[in-house]
């Protein structure tokens, strides 16, 4: 039977017969075709198991696993409860005390500060995993110095009071857990290492003019330990380790501004207002030595911002478009002399007349208001030690 040629029926013409030639050859392509065909099919069946079998699934749900916890990771470093959060709901983390102090303590590319805030927030829980991370700290034989070392290393120390007061009683109590005898209670622990970081901070602070002498160091810790004095050796060998090296902070905290920023006396997300174009932007905040350096994120090493605060006063500011505001000002009117970095890199000074910041709560609000006024003179420690030197000379007489 001849094949046909099917658009001749179209115009009504009797069709032509396909000379031989031309019809084998469109066989050949048909019969090629059809290999094609085949040969792909059964390519198809032989890699489908493969694709559906329990080692390539497992392979491909650690890999989602593996994003999902460097996402985790990424989001903690910019907000600590976000990240854990993130996590938790995502079956990578457990919400138990043991297993999140465990992440914050071995996991590597966790950020420090942010490390040492989410520890020293004070809900219960997370009082649990704090206590739980002290405690995979070993201090056992270590001395004091030896041992803040190791504990100061492992995170930031942040600089709210509260979250300092809370995070240095765990350690103290560690310590003397680990060292029997060495103190007679966890105050005299608690006040000492207090004292060992002023001391690292008056002696290796360029900023600090008046570097204590032992004398001075000896003499301000006299009757903490219930009422009586610690040995001579012990406070000389505590003060030589610290005058001989400071303590290593982290590297993430940065390098040249390390002693700036360690242990401020307050620090936090605020949203501040532009200078030129004006809009709100979250920063992150860090007051210390007189000054509110502020970063584009907690990770950042070097401020993208700094305010000096001297001459400057601050007050609560009521906003239109934002609540609870405060402001920096100069009382004579004047420009206030601070500096920013520019997208280049170029420092220039700032143009504000004054700085309209705005904080989460009225509480925030008002401790970054008292945090500020207090920060030219008085040393972010120096309450907490005073309040605890109280109730030891009471308890003790």
């Amino acid at each position: 039977m001849a094949i046909c040629r099917k658009d001749s029926f179209l115009w009504g013409k009797a069709p032509k017969k396909i000379p031989l030639a031309e019809r084998r050859h469109s066989e050949a392509i048909q019969n090629g075709l059809l290999d094609g065909f085949q040969k792909l099919r059964l390519e198809i069946n032989h890699v489908m198991p493969e694709i559906h079998s329990p080692e390539l699934k497992e392979q491909n749900k650690n890999i989602l696993r593996n994003r999902q916890f460097l996402r985790g990771k990424k989001k903690f470093n910019m907000d600590p409860k976000r990240g854990i959060h993130y996590l938790v709901e995502h079956d990578l983390l457990e919400w138990q005390a043991e297993s999140v102090a465990e992440f914050l303590y071995k996991e590597e590319g966790l950020n420090k500060t942010a490390i040492g805030n989410f520890l020293g927030e004070r809900e219960e829980m997370h009082l649990k995993i704090l206590k739980a991370f002290v405690g995979l700290h070993e201090f056992s034989d270590l001395n004091l110095v030896q041992a803040l070392r190791q504990f100061l290393w492992s995170f930031r120390l942040p600089g709210e009071a509260q979250k300092i007061d809370r995070m240095m009683e765990a350690f103290a109590a560690r310590y003397c857990d680990c060292n029997p005898g060495v103190f007679q209670s966890t105050d005299t622990c608690y006040i000492l290492s207090f004292a060992i970081i002023m001391l690292n901070t008056s002696v290796h602070n360029p900023n600090v003019k008046d570097k204590p002498s032992l004398q001075r160091f000896v003499s301000m810790n006299r009757g903490i330990n219930n009422g009586e004095d610690l040995s001579i050796e012990l406070l000389t060998k505590l003060y030589a380790s610290i005058r001989s090296e400071p303590f290593k902070i982290p590297e993430d905290d940065g390098n040249d501004l390390t002693l700036t920023f360690f242990n401020p006396d307050r620090e936090g997300w605020l949203l501040k207002m532009g200078g030129r174009v004006k809009t709100w932007k979250r920063r992150w905040f860090i007051l210390t030595d007189s000054c509110l350096y502020y970063f584009e994120y907690t990770t950042d090493k070097d401020p993208i911002g700094i305010i000096p605060l001297e001459n400057l006063c601050v007050r609560k500011l009521q906003d239109t478009s934002k609540s609870y505001c405060l402001e920096l000002y100069n009382p004579k009117g004047q420009k206030i002399k601070a500096c920013k970095t520019e997208n280049k890199g170029r420092v220039v000074q700032g143009k504000h007349q004054s700085y309209k910041l705005s904080a989460a709560s009225a509480e925030e609000r008002d401790n970054w208001i008292d945090a500020i006024r207090a920060s030219v003179t008085k040393d972010p420690f120096y309450d907490l030690v005073c309040l605890r030197k109280r109730m030891l000379i009471k308890n003790s007489s």
